[in-house]
Order: C-alpha cells, then structure tokens, then sequence
C-alpha cells in the first residue's frame, strides 16, 4: 500500500468541461478502461491536441488526494516485458496469425495480475512506443535493447485511474484549468514524437540490436 501526499495531475482534453467517472473509458487504451493523467503540464498540453483537427484543447489540473490509501502498480519497478504483456491485454500490436497464438503465452509468462490495484502508472504507448511494440513482436528487437529504446524522446508517464476508490481520491482543482493552442503544442507533440521515432529507427537499424533474444524466444 502507497500513502501519497498530495500531488499534481494533469489531463489533456479537447473538451474544457470532463468529468472523469469510474467505468467509463475505453477498453483498447494502453491500460484498459479509466482516466488518465499525468504528471508533465507539457505533455498534458501536447496529448490535448495530438489529433491533426486544428482545434485547440484545454489542460486540466487534478490532485491525488493524501487521505486515500492507494494501491499502485508502478510498471517502472518490473522488467519492460511486464510492461507490453499489460499492453497486450488491451491493443494488438500486430494483427497475424502468429501474434494472436503467441501473445496469450507471452502475457501469461510476464504479466502482473493488474486487477486488484487502484492506479496503473507506466510509460504510454503513443505512436512511437507502440512502434517499438510492433517492432519487438515480429522478432525484430533484441529485449536487451527495449530498457535504451524506451529512455528515447522523454514521450512520457502516465497515471491510469482504475478503480471507484480512485476516482474518489482525484478532484480537479478548476484554478489550473488552461487553454492549450493547437498550432504551438501540436507542432511541440509531432517534433517530440518524430525525433523519438527517428532515434528508435537509428538504434533498430545498429549493431547493438543482436535480434537474438526477441519475442518468440521468450515464451
């Protein structure tokens, strides 16, 4: 159990009135179904306006309450295989045949039973992360190399809030509530995301990816 002080959250929207309630979400997000949040203001801006719409969004600031008593499965503490097995729960990374029949073995293997914990915290897999997910499931990736590939580009943490507990332990606070313009942080997320992309290629395409310890050897 992790007692929290009070801490700072953000969550990037294009909808300047949310209400984050518990059961709702979608259940193909990284984590499953909940609200996610994170500690960065930047990166909350940047994921407000991801989506090549041209409108603007708005930045929402929340905070964990320090009365609640929270379980948190913080996914940094574990191997970076027990991170894309909790992916793989909830997106396909591939959609072959030789994915759907191995990717069941793989999760069982490396997979933390994430159901009992109120909050999952670990990296999102926005477009350049997921690529290295696709990537590695079609044996293109030494695991030796995943920990260096996923320290490139500074993409991000991400808080997911699971369970009615939880929820009960955010509030927003409406004083942080900003606009984020779409011309500046969209342009701030496609150089983030496209430098990390181009330094993920560079270090695939090197003689420190062996390809020897991959995907379908690990099961």
């Amino acid at each position: 159990m992790t007692k929290y002080q009070k801490m700072a959250l953000y969550h990037g929207s294009q909808n300047k009135c949310i209400s984050p309630t518990y059961g709702l979400g979608e259940d193909k997000h990284d984590y499953g179904k909940g609200f996610y949040l994170t500690e960065s203001k930047e990166l909350a801006s940047e994921w407000a306006v991801y989506n090549p719409t041209g409108g603007n969004g708005w930045v929402h600031r929340y905070t964990l309450e320090k009365d609640y008593d929270l379980k948190i499965l913080n996914l940094e503490d574990y191997s970076i295989l027990t991170w894309l097995a909790e992916l793989m729960k909830h997106r396909d990374a591939d959609n072959s045949r030789r994915y759907r029949v191995l990717v069941p073995k793989f999760i069982e293997k490396y997979q933390v039973n994430s159901s009992s914990y109120d909050i999952i915290r670990g990296w999102r897999a926005n477009a350049s992360y997921f690529y290295i997910a696709k990537c590695f499931v079609r044996d293109e990736i030494d695991c030796e190399l995943l920990p260096e590939l996923l320290k490139l580009g500074d993409l991000g943490i991400q808080y997911c809030i699971k369970t009615e507990k939880a929820f009960l332990a955010i509030q927003e606070d409406v004083s942080g509530l900003a606009p984020v313009n779409y011309s500046e942080f969209n342009q701030l997320y496609s150089k983030r995301d496209r430098n990390a992309r181009e330094a993920m290629f560079g270090l695939i395409n090197s003689d420190k990816n062996k390809v020897e310890k991959v995907f379908s050897t690990l099961i």
